[in-house]
């Protein structure tokens, strides 16, 4: 498509080097696979061998178990560029580089970090995150999933929902209740569950509104055992290990918003350009230039909040509330700018297997996921109110 931005923007001008590539990549690889998940509602099974192959999977994890070893940046160009193409891709770099891997990697024992990390690096395994019940998300202090102590580990009883590819992964970081009295002040631990643990069950896998690879499940644990082994940090640290990847897991889906709304802005300015009416192409009318200015315009903006705030954390710098204020821009951005497109190609935007159309519903999620945007608005206030 011939689509430039009025603003061109990277970080450092050596992902600046790399962008082209990714995007070719993305283009000729992973683009055919994302038509064939919208016609057939499936994971594409070569997924994950195509994004293995150019070393996309396991890009956070220490080099010396297979991973990329590359920084916050890399990571989130590499998001950004993905999204471009089909979220199940965004989704697949989560599960190997996102809170779980990265908690392991960081937070493991030896014996947690050789049984684990080679495996989620490679994409052997898939890696989730199980925090959300019925009564707790945001406000995790409300967790009702406990964790009591048996001769030689624990039993976990409890409900998750809403579970990112919990179905398919092969390790899953539960956070449970140790002690009902601390709770959230050193009363939550981490516990790494293996897929298959007796007593721990997929109860059950929901569709959501965005496309139809995306699913999230619902877990059962009915004293579910786990050994000592399995303790993820130490006893009571758990709420901390999460808290601790909340920035690079806000920074990864403003990426994703970014990456997103940029191929939105794509389609909207091609289509304008070849759509005629009345005898004009959509372009030339004022109202069309004006809804493409406006996604330009919030476009640009995102890219240099989530860059500059990119920077400052590769640089060992405290980001404070800015990881909020990105992601909540960001969500808040890409809603826009995919309504504006389905609003620009009228009814062809409302036609499933048209990309537009399946945008439009995947980044609804994305002011819920990862912290929803009035969480992010307390965050900031908070911040400043301090």
């Amino acid at each position: 498509m011939n689509y430039s931005s009025p603003i061109q923007q990277d970080c450092t001008p050596e992902l600046a080097e790399m962008r082209p590539a990714i995007r070719r990549f993305v283009g000729e690889r992973l683009e055919p696979l994302a038509r064939q998940m919208d016609r057939d509602g499936q994971v594409a099974p070569s997924a994950l061998a195509e994004m293995r192959q150019q070393g996309y999977l396991g890009m956070r994890l220490p080099a010396e178990y297979g991973g990329g070893g590359f920084d916050l940046a890399t990571y989130c160009l590499v998001m950004e560029e993905v999204a471009r193409s089909h979220r199940v891709f965004t989704v697949m770099l989560d599960c190997t580089s996102g809170l779980t891997p990265i908690g392991i990697a960081r937070h493991g024992t030896p014996a947690q970090r050789d049984k684990y990390v080679a495996r989620l690096a490679s994409g052997e395994w898939l890696g989730s995150f199980a925090l959300t019940e019925p009564e707790a998300g945001s406000d995790a202090a409300a967790l009702r999933t406990t964790a009591e102590k048996r001769e030689g580990g624990w039993a976990i009883n409890g409900l998750k929902q809403f579970i990112s590819a919990a179905h398919r992964a092969q390790v899953i970081m539960v956070l449970a209740v140790t002690d009902t009295a601390r709770r959230a002040r050193g009363g939550i631990t981490a516990f790494l569950v293996d897929q298959g643990t007796p007593g721990m069950h997929i109860a059950r896998v929901d569709k959501t509104i965005g496309s139809d690879p995306i699913e999230l499940a619902e877990i059962r644990f009915d004293d579910c055992f786990v050994p000592d082994e399995a303790v993820l940090g130490e006893v009571g640290g758990g709420f901390g290990i999460a808290m601790g990847s909340l920035a690079s897991g806000r920074m990864g889906v403003s990426a994703a918003c970014i990456g997103t709304a940029d191929r939105l802005l794509e389609e909207a300015v091609a289509y304008a350009k070849t759509r005629v009416t009345f005898g004009q192409p959509l372009a030339d009318r004022q109202a069309i230039q004006w809804m493409l200015a406006d996604s330009a315009t919030e476009l640009a903006l995102a890219r240099s909040l989530a860059y500059d705030t990119m920077r400052r954390i590769d640089a060992g710098q405290d980001a404070g509330a800015a990881t909020s204020m990105v992601k909540l821009f960001c969500s808040e951005m890409v809603g826009r700018v995919a309504d504006r497109t389905v609003q620009i190609l009228g009814g062809s935007g409302l036609i499933r297997g048209v990309p537009v159309e399946r945008f439009y519903r995947d980044v609804r999620h994305y002011r819920i996921g990862e912290g929803a945007s009035e969480i992010q608005r307390m965050l900031i206030a908070r911040a400043l109110l301090k």
